[in-house]
């Protein structure tokens, strides 16, 4: 096999754009780079002497293990994630996260548990086959049952033991795959996590032609498989084959056809692909040099990842939506659940997905006839006649809250994105910006001055790294202030801004908050 790079026409595409050359101008010679391995192996030697010490805040009983993830990076921050057990039993919400700098000093430990497990009856007084029955019920319609098995559930004010079951078929919303826990000697429901992260929006899609795509060749046939990123590929929903030809020449520019879907869909994975590497320095979505197939056909007005695959729908016109803030989107479920702690929860997992989708909408810089950069989501969306599916600079023009309650995390997932899509616009912009952007309206009457995109995108990333099973957007308020402090060193104005943007969308301080002084 070999790479190679491919044009392809996309739908609604012209021919155009022009380069400009520069003088070169002679580099100083840098640093010599500090030796990656040599800190990822202080970061472990710091991490495991800190759980080895069973500090109090880890909750850690006698019958506790760890077991250490590999390591994260971000800037000069190394994120060690840790799962735990109980006497042999996973357990659901032990997670937590140590973070050190480049020298192998901790920094911060973010932990989900709240209290220590108590000496609990690992004896179920419910079967596997009567909890699997109330998992099944959660949904309309069942497929498959699978990965029964007893846990720990630490997550509720009190830790118990339960059955753990993951369904798969179709639910209120559509496809779904529920993982279920169960109280094993009640059979109550306890907790409930979608693995289906749905998103909407339709086929404004990229440009111009001719877009490049790194592809793969054997012999005379070329697929659309990437020959860089592991299990990234394109495929017909329908049969789940990769899209083949004997040329390197992809989609036939009209927005029904499957393969033209496809070709805007990879290159939008591997635009976000870019991105992650040179923005946040992660490698791949799943952060190992890895991502997974996107496949074309879904006959419905949807989009969505379910942990194995992203599978792109239509819109109301019949046309594949693999535009850039919706594909984008989506690959951002993958990263949020390949980060420590899992998909986001309480409301939080489509504001962390949108500001990823908003990263490599911005990274690809379109021209404004095509998937320009912006703050809205789906904007070129159709489905029913009313423009973007979500706005992050003012949330209330599409129906959301804009502020924060107490009710947020209750709301429906889409609609709870509010106040952090809110949020992140103000980090990034302000509330009146100068550069074009609209201005955002503030809960408390501030004014906020952005720090930036990228800076927005790195702070965003970094906090995710800290993530724990029991994330909100209390929490995140708490781990964003941490990454703006652990990441500018020395200053304050970042720390100053993520805490204002928060007040200004009504995400009250928590007694875990950080303080920052020069």
């Amino acid at each position: 096999m070999r790479a190679t790079v491919a044009t392809i026409a996309a739908a609604g595409l012209v021919i155009g754009g022009s380069a400009t050359a520069t003088a070169a101008t002679t580099p100083t010679a840098p640093s010599p780079a500090p030796d990656p391995g040599q800190i990822h192996k202080l970061a472990v030697q710091s991490a495991g002497k800190l759980v080895a010490e069973r500090p109090a805040y880890l909750h850690a009983s006698a019958a506790d293990t760890f077991t250490a993830k590999p390591v994260l990076s971000s800037g000069p921050l190394q994120f060690v994630p840790y799962q735990r057990t109980h006497r042999g039993l996973p357990v659901v919400g032990g997670d937590f996260v140590v973070v050190t700098d480049a020298s192998g000093h901790t920094r911060y430990t973010s932990v989900a548990q709240k209290q220590p497990i108590a000496d609990i009856s690992l004896t179920p007084t419910i079967t596997a086959a009567a909890a699997e029955k109330v998992a099944r019920s959660q949904l309309a319609q069942v497929d498959k049952t699978d990965n029964t098995r007893l846990v720990v559930f630490a997550l509720a004010s009190t830790p118990r033991l339960a059955w753990q079951s993951t369904v798969a078929g179709r639910g209120k919303d559509g496809p779904s795959r529920l993982t279920v826990e169960i109280d094993a000697a009640t059979g109550k429901v306890l907790h409930t996590q979608e693995r289906v992260l749905n998103g909407e929006g339709t086929g404004a899609l990229n440009g111009p032609s001719p877009l490049k795509l790194d592809t793969t060749a054997s012999g005379d046939t070329f697929s659309m498989t990437d020959p860089k990123t592991k299990n990234l590929s394109c495929q017909d929903y329908d049969g789940e084959k990769t899209f083949e030809g004997p040329d390197d020449q992809w989609g036939d520019g009209k927005a029904d056809n499957r393969e033209t879907g496809c070709a805007d869909a990879l290159f939008v994975a591997q635009t976000q692909t870019k991105m992650l590497s040179e923005w946040l320095g992660r490698d791949g979505m799943d952060g190992e040099g890895g991502a997974w197939p996107i496949r074309i056909g879904l006959d419905d007005q949807n989009a969505f990842y379910d942990g194995s695959q992203i599978v792109i729908g239509k819109n109301a016109a019949g046309g594949w939506i693999s535009s850039l803030d919706v594909v984008g989107h989506e690959l951002g479920h993958g990263i949020d659940d390949h980060t420590p702690g899992g998909i986001s929860g309480k409301g939080t997992q489509e504001f962390v997905a949108d500001t990823i989708g908003a990263m490599t909408e911005w990274y690809a810089n379109e021209p404004q006839e095509f998937d320009e950069p912006d703050y809205t989501v789906g904007e070129s969306v159709d489905l029913i006649g009313e423009g973007p599916i979500r706005n992050m600079y003012d949330p209330a023009k599409v129906g959301h809250d804009n502020c924060y309650s107490a009710d947020t995390g209750d709301d429906e997932v889409h609609a709870a994105a509010g106040p952090g899509n809110h949020w992140f616009y103000l980090l990034a912009e302000g509330s009146k910006p100068t550069n074009g952007q609209p201005e955002s309206p503030t809960c408390n009457d501030s004014t906020i001055t952005g720090l930036g995109l990228q800076q927005a995108a790195k702070i965003m990333y970094t906090a995710m790294l800290m993530k724990t099973s029991d994330s909100s957007y209390p929490s995140y308020r708490t781990w964003t202030l941490q990454a703006a402090k652990d990441l500018h060193a020395g200053s304050c104005t970042e720390f100053d801004t993520v805490k204002a943007a928060w007040d200004a969308v009504s995400v009250p301080a928590q007694s875990g908050d950080p303080t920052c002084t020069t």
